[in-house]
């Protein structure tokens, strides 16, 4: 199958795209590195299968495909907090062009969307029947907002013409390749263990979070994706264990050996008290559920990025120690 996958050099969409071209899959990655990253995709740039396209999703050339999945949006609280009006052009009119796209070229097209569109939920656990509790100008408005807008969308177009489309609703989702200033709580609070801060809990650590280990994640996205009779229809994504944030940052203490402790601030305006998903809907359709525990993802996650600070660590030592060469111009360089 030939595959574009609007935000490919993202941290979901970098992992979904190497395990479709593992599948054999022709891959066409669409990314404007707002959030994307090279480092992420390095190993697939030379693969006989695998496109980047360097575009803004609002402006994705034609390609000829069968299937499209959107996941070019900022997603961590940092990123849309900075660039909240990318985050609402993003899902909206990215999704228009995508929807165009799809249209045009008779593929198929999977929006995924976010557990934040069901706000701070008055209903718990959270099935895809939820309308959900938003505040639609609240700080992480352009967010929730921009995607239940693309949902809508989504819909709307399907409605009206003969598109083949379908909405997964991704809850936290962590593992590595996570950015260490993504501003999640795991990315936050395994760098701070590593370097021996205090893990900084919003709150007073009550709220509650289900992690999906990204492994876990991309097998029920491919299920969904790949589905060749599957058609309107929502799917919450995610593991429905459901911890506190407290809890979480006590496993991290214990899984890095972490002496700087917890540190208590103020709670983020809007932050929701609790998430957990239904995921009764994967798993009678395609038998998903997560496999990787909690404490193992973390530790997968804990040594990946010890992994990358090594490597940063070598990087920066092997370009201080290049002798510098003084040329006939005057002007110093690197050997």
């Amino acid at each position: 199958m030939r595959i574009m996958i609007a935000g490919g050099a993202g941290f979901i969409g970098s992992h979904l795209s190497r395990s479709l071209l593992q599948d054999g899959h022709r891959v066409y990655a669409v990314d404007d590195l707002s959030t994307g990253s090279h480092d992420n995709i390095a190993d697939l740039a030379s693969h006989p299968l695998y496109e980047l396209i360097s575009s803004d999703v609002a402006h994705t050339p034609t390609v000829p495909v069968d299937i499209i999945a959107h996941l070019a949006s900022p997603a961590s609280p940092v990123d849309y907090d900075r660039m909240p009006v990318h985050t609402l052009r993003a899902n909206s009119l990215g999704t228009y062009r995508l929807l165009d796209i799809a249209n045009e070229v008779g593929a198929s097209l999977l929006f995924v969307s976010t557990s934040e569109v069901y706000g701070d939920p008055l209903v718990h656990p959270q099935p895809e029947s939820y309308w959900g509790n938003v505040d639609p100008i609240g700080p992480r408005s352009c967010y929730d907002e921009a995607k239940r807008f693309g949902e809508a969308l989504v819909f709307a177009t399907r409605k009206e013409t003969a598109l083949r489309a379908n909405v997964v609703r991704l809850f936290n989702t962590y593992g590595p390749d996570m950015r260490r200033d993504d501003g999640r709580v795991i990315p936050e609070m395994v760098s701070a263990a590593l370097a021996g801060r205090p893990l900084t809990i919003h709150g007073d650590g009550s709220q509650t979070r289900s992690f999906c280990y990204v492994s876990d994640l991309v097998r029920g996205l491919k299920h969904i994706l790949l589905d060749p009779e599957l058609d309107g229809e929502v799917f919450n994504v995610g593991n429905p264990h459901e911890i506190t944030v407290r809890e979480l940052a006590e496993h991290i203490v214990e899984l890095t050996a972490s002496r700087g402790g917890l540190r208590y601030v103020d709670a983020r305006p809007g932050d929701p008290e609790r998430r957990r998903p239904v995921i009764d809907k994967i798993n009678g359709r395609y038998g998903w559920e997560p496999r990787i525990h909690l404490r193992d993802g973390l530790e997968r996650t804990i040594a990946a990025f010890q992994a990358a600070e090594v490597r940063s660590r070598a990087q920066s030592k092997g370009a201080e120690e290049r002798p510098v060469v003084i040329p006939i111009d005057g002007l110093a360089t690197q050997a």
